[in-house]
């Protein structure tokens, strides 16, 4: 009997004890947030990596620089973003709260490239064969003038393949001009007096001469 009111007695003790533990343990996690903000312009900064070094789990910043994970007290949480300094916040270890929170501050991290010139030739030769034989003349207004004259449009509008409402247009004007034929002959403007009229008025007016 006295043996079974031992077994019994030590069975609650350690059941308490495992409690108290148990317990000690979710009092040591505490809820860790902070917003990462630019030490240069005060702007969040989105996506970062939020690490705890102890444990190794973590989480990245959204958006607005914002971040919440669970910690312990006493760990260190490093912080890493893409174009900036790699950098460290220990958790204090006498919180009295479960939960935390910061405003971390992250140093751009400047890198600074040679300068490079770039030019339009491949070799000073180049450029100076460029050079000698430029025309001073051609200027950009003349080359537009010369891609929009009327000969340069005709000659790209006859290579350009019709589309389906050029088609369209087409057939609709043939369509319509065989209905207002339609039972009598087709229009020759050859014996059309008007037409000869607007014509030679076109002549008189010097509107048929070349530019």
């Amino acid at each position: 009997m006295r043996f079974i009111t031992f077994i019994f007695a030590l069975f609650i003790g350690f059941s308490f004890s495992l409690n108290a533990q148990n317990n000690g343990n979710k009092r040591d996690l505490i809820q860790f947030s902070g917003v990462l903000v630019s030490s240069d312009s005060l702007d969040q900064v989105s996506y970062a990596s939020v690490i705890d070094k102890t444990t190794g789990k973590g989480t990245m910043s959204d958006y607005y620089g914002y971040f919440s994970f669970v910690t312990r007290p006493g760990d260190t949480i490093l912080f890493n973003a893409f174009g900036y300094k790699t950098s460290s916040y220990i958790v204090p270890d006498s919180l009295n709260e479960t939960r935390y929170s910061i405003i971390h501050v992250m140093t751009p991290d400047t890198l600074l490239l040679p300068e490079v010139d770039i030019y339009p030739w491949p070799s000073r030769e180049d450029f100076a064969r460029a050079f000698v034989e430029m025309d001073p003349y051609d200027d950009a207004l003349r080359r537009a003038q010369k891609q929009l004259s009327g000969e340069s449009l005709a000659f790209i509008a006859s290579r350009v393949p019709t589309d389906g409402k050029l088609s369209y247009n087409w057939q609709t004007e043939q369509r319509l001009t065989q209905i207002y034929t339609q039972g009598q002959a087709p229009m020759n403007n050859l014996l059309n007096p008007a037409a000869w009229g607007r014509f030679i008025d076109s002549w008189k007016n010097g509107e048929l001469q070349r530019e």
